[in-house]
């Protein structure tokens, strides 16, 4: 992973409500182990038309949206079965955060995990996002707060050990191996007091 810090960018938005995660990537693609390629399956079945071309309908496939790395989503996004490749797919769009007023638990943790930063926002706050598409916001993971184009803030919480995880670049197992050396000093300590 890399560290997340800052994210600066226009936001795109999808407004409907209940967006499960066979929507961000049906199960027919989760044959892979591997993060690469799965940008272009994201949303595979509401992005493309059946002859394989980009459905204009699909509000990311707007000129607007193009290049957006936060996406503004509607109510109870990433609901549905546990698939680490929902955010996978996300992450290699080029989504890096996703906003809402409600985001299913599991997706959460599994888009943390993973350098997605996944972030709840009021009703309100979100309200107002939707209303307003392609403002430009600036994320900052360390303070916890959305900076807003006119210089108000939305502060938002992370759990502490997910927030360490994005600011150091590292995953569960990434921030275990940094510990190895103190974690063997206590496996052969404990052998001792066991012998």
């Amino acid at each position: 992973m890399k560290p997340v810090t800052r994210i600066h960018s226009r936001t795109a938005v999808l407004a409907d409500e209940n967006i499960d995660t066979d929507r961000i990537i049906p199960a027919r693609f989760l044959t892979t182990t591997t993060r690469e390629g799965l940008g272009k399956l994201c949303f595979n079945d509401w992005r493309y038309q059946a002859d394989g071309s980009d459905n204009p309908a699909f509000p990311l496939n707007r000129p607007e949206a193009r290049g957006c790395a936060i996406l503004v989503a509607g109510r109870n996004f990433g609901c549905g079965s546990s698939r680490e490749h929902a955010p996978w797919a996300l992450l290699d769009y080029g989504i890096q955060a996703v906003l809402c007023s409600e985001i299913a638990d599991i997706f959460r943790n599994n888009a943390l995990k993973n350098g997605l930063l996944a972030i709840v926002v009021s009703e309100a706050e979100h309200r107002w996002l939707l209303e307003h598409p392609g403002v430009e916001l600036a994320i900052d993971v360390r303070e916890q707060h959305i900076s807003l184009p006119d210089g108000g803030r939305i502060p938002f919480q992370l759990e502490p050990f997910a927030r360490h995880c994005l600011l150091e670049g590292v995953d569960q197992l990434g921030f275990l191996l940094q510990h190895a050396e103190a974690i063997t000093r206590y496996e052969h300590q404990h052998e001792e007091h066991v012998a």
